[in-house]
């Protein structure tokens, strides 16, 4: 296959206009143009300005743009070929025939605008919280930053207290900061219902 791979994070952009598809589960694919590949199963998808989902990738293909089904089509939140073309050459002017584009297939795990409140964490991982902080709460301590992106590698409030605390007593701690992110975040209208 041509051209440079290029990686994925946690994070995925995707159009605004693509957000109510994705969240009634009729779009299930996005079709980026190159090689693309994913570095985690999970990602947090953003639109219209803010997170809106979390999904699972279910799949990776990549095709040349003139091997593109009406089945991919459909899979992308399109009801034909043409309206999928017509929306990649939007994004892609450049677009040719021979180029390669990736499509991630995805499962909706979860929508940031439903959460469940009687959750202390309203349904979200510690995880989560922690890079969505990290990525829209631009008044984090220099502690909240350190805790949080240390809890992004470990994925454990546990792991994050012994290496950070020396000592899994102070978890209160790490749950402090991140009721107060969740808080922040709900409040600034970037999860739950919009306002």
């Amino acid at each position: 296959m041509g051209g440079k791979l290029k990686y994925i994070g946690r994070h995925l952009m995707v159009k605004g206009e693509f957000v109510d598809e994705i969240l009634s589960g009729r779009k299930r694919a996005t079709i980026r143009l190159g090689i693309w590949k994913p570095k985690f199963n999970e990602l947090i998808l953003h639109g219209g300005g803010r997170p809106f989902a979390i999904v699972r990738i279910t799949d990776v293909e990549y095709k040349r743009v003139k091997d593109l089904t009406e089945e991919d089509a459909r899979a992308d939140g399109f009801n034909s070929m043409e309206e999928l073309m017509r929306s990649l050459r939007r994004v892609y002017p450049h677009l040719n025939e021979e180029d390669y584009v990736t499509i991630l297939k995805f499962q909706l795990i979860k929508k940031l605008t439903e959460l469940d409140i009687r959750d202390p964490y309203m349904g979200l991982k510690p995880s989560e919280i922690a890079r969505l902080a990290l990525r829209y709460l631009t008044d984090l301590s220099d502690e909240d930053k350190r805790i949080f992106k240390t809890l992004t590698e470990t994925e454990s409030l546990r792991e994050t207290a012994i290496r950070l605390f020396g000592s899994i007593s102070k978890r209160w701690i790490i749950r402090k900061k991140l009721k107060k992110a969740l808080n922040e975040l709900i409040e600034k209208g970037l999860i739950g219902p919009k306002r």
